[in-house]
């Protein structure tokens, strides 16, 4: 039996385009160093005026919280790169293939 395809991680501190290639991704998990507040992490596909196809609200916490999301099946498809959009949220680490 055969994999799929490879599974790889980014890390992002800061709201833009991923570059995690083109012309397709699927985020298969998401782990995020969260803020002192409540906030979010957002992927758009297309860009910042984008599609949202995935979105997690985080909860209030201490500087040293985390929050990590593993997306069942073969994860949410991209067509084009996913643009990242961080409100309160130190890092994201997500995997992708």
């Amino acid at each position: 039996m055969g994999f799929q395809y490879d599974v790889k991680a980014k890390t992002m501190t800061s709201t833009g385009a991923t570059g995690i290639g083109l012309p397709r991704a699927r985020i298969k998990a998401v782990y995020a160093l969260l803020g002192a507040s409540a906030g979010s992490v957002s992927f758009k596909d297309g860009g910042s005026g984008g599609v949202e196809l995935l979105k997690f609200d985080t909860p209030v916490s201490s500087a040293t919280g985390n929050m990590y999301v593993l997306i069942p099946n073969d994860g949410v498809r991209f067509e084009a790169d996913p643009y990242l959009t961080l409100t309160n949220v130190t890092s994201v680490t997500f995997f992708y293939g």
